[in-house]
């Protein structure tokens, strides 16, 4: 079972701040590209303000903040409901277009025995074509990944449903953007949110001006903010002379072509993660973005973009980020009076910690004395050996430190004795952090939402949603 979910971060900033927004109705090529669910029945209904929020697909979800980020949109955007009396909808920008194929080729998973297991669909050549993710089938290897799956989560009354769940999502001739999309749909669409596949040609027609338009925006890096499918997969715009370039391949495009490939192959066009906000502002009337902390960094630099274009932009509202603490690591926690921030360090830190903690305090009274009067008397032998002979100083530092060594030494083989002694201890907190900070990250960047559905069942996300709610409200 769960003990207790808990937020790592303060109540989000933005809440107070956030601009009245005016209603509008969403474009019907917009409606097309997200998918079925009572959040696409209100779209659809009449004037709506939207809460955005977004993520590249990766397999089974992907970590777990993808989770958060959605849930975080839908609680707020019923809080802006009940405070404005309009429709506010949330909704998830699945962002097909990245290719960061080596992101979103797999999951991680705790295993029957606790700990981490990694779950690859495949690896792109290091030479292929930087292709976007809707691009990327799942594949024949999707079967062997569920099934390594499969294998690595525990039996529970709750894990056929899951596998059911991403079988259906994940299949061999779905791409990773699509898969990801209808998996978060079948989560979540039941909370009211709203699943956006930006990635849809219906969708890129109504974005197409937009980002044709970024075409005449240079950013810092003296690229354009639009990347254009070509030789080498998705690939940066220079503007050179009347002309656009690739940053990698080199190719040429004049200005009649790009908009010839926005009319007929909307698809190829996308903008860089500075404009996708600015056209996310222009097919949404978006009240707020929910984002994580790099998307918390980056977004005002859209600014001068969102200003160029003439789009009002959005405020952004950091996402909640916490911790899914299981019963088991909960007793591993009151067992030895640690928190959750006591495995944020290292692996072995706490381990030599607690050993340390548990020498023999007359040892180390003892141990410590014995360093005192190494210091006091090698200082001794030192002012009496400056009298008779300078040049012997080092002589006499060189025994002082390797005496003082020996101390350390010794006490460093009591504390690896104590750790070996202490088998249980160590392995207790080896799955702990394991849970809590695998391979030292946080829980939220590594394990995906699955690894916790297969052995608790769906009512975690009601638990997790009721924490958001406690932290967005500051109650």
């Amino acid at each position: 079972m769960i003990s207790r979910i808990v937020s790592t971060l303060p109540p989000p900033e933005g809440m107070g701040r956030l601009p009245a927004g005016k209603p509008r109705r969403i474009d019907p090529g917009v409606l097309s590209a997200t998918l079925p669910g009572p959040g696409r029945d209100r779209l659809a209904a009449g004037e709506v303000l939207v809460v955005t929020t977004g993520q590249q697909p990766a397999l089974f979800t992907g970590p777990l903040y993808t989770v958060h980020k959605a849930l975080t949109a839908i609680v707020l955007a019923r809080c802006l409901e009940a405070e404005r009396g309009v429709p506010v909808v949330p909704v998830f920008w699945v962002a097909g277009d990245d290719h960061d194929f080596a992101e979103a080729n797999h999951a991680w998973v705790l295993g029957r025995d606790g700990e981490p297991v990694k779950i690859v669909l495949r690896e792109r050549p290091h030479e292929a074509p930087q292709l976007p993710l809707f691009r990327e089938l799942c594949g024949t290897e999707i079967g062997a990944t569920l099934e390594a799956l499969n294998t690595a989560l525990p039996d529970s009354e709750f894990k056929p449903g899951v596998l059911a769940w991403l079988e259906k999502a994940y299949r061999s001739d779905t791409n990773l953007a699509d898969a990801g999309a209808e998996a978060i749909n079948a989560l979540l669409a039941s909370r009211g949110l709203a699943v956006f596949r930006a990635h849809d040609r219906a969708a890129k027609r109504v974005a197409a001006p937009w980002i044709l338009r970024g075409l005449n925006e240079t950013l810092a890096d003296g690229l354009t903010p639009v990347l254009v499918e070509g030789t080498l997969g998705r690939d940066r715009l220079r503007k050179e002379g009347a002309d656009f370039v690739t940053r990698r391949s080199g190719e040429k495009f004049t200005r009649a072509l790009l908009e010839k490939i926005a009319a007929d192959a909307p698809e190829r066009l996308s903008p860089n993660v500075l404009l996708r906000p600015v056209v996310e502002a222009a097919l949404f009337p978006t009240v707020a973005y929910v984002g994580g902390p790099g998307e918390m960094e980056y977004l005002p630099e859209s600014a001068p973009l969102f200003s160029s274009l003439g789009v009002a932009p959005q405020t952004p509202v950091q996402r909640w980020s916490g911790l899914i603490i299981e019963a088991r690591i909960e007793k591993v926690l009151t067992k030895h009076g640690l928190t959750p921030a006591a495995f944020d360090g290292k692996p072995g830190v706490l381990e030599t910690r607690l050993a340390q903690a548990d020498v023999p305090p007359d040892l180390v009274a003892a141990l410590t004395e014995l360093r005192g009067d190494i210091e006091s008397r090698f200082a001794r032998i030192s002012g009496e050996v400056q009298k008779v002979d300078p040049t012997l100083e080092r002589t006499v530092e060189s025994a002082r430190n390797a005496a003082l060594a020996g101390t350390h030494e010794i006490e460093k083989k009591l504390v690896a004795s104590l750790k070996r002694a202490q088998g249980t201890q160590a392995s207790q907190l080896a799955r702990a952090r394991a849970a809590l900070a695998p391979n030292g990250k946080p829980q939220e960047r590594v394990l995906t939402v699955a690894s916790f559905l297969a052995r608790y069942g769906t009512s975690l996300l009601d638990e997790i949603e009721a924490e958001v709610a406690r932290w967005a409200t500051g109650t």
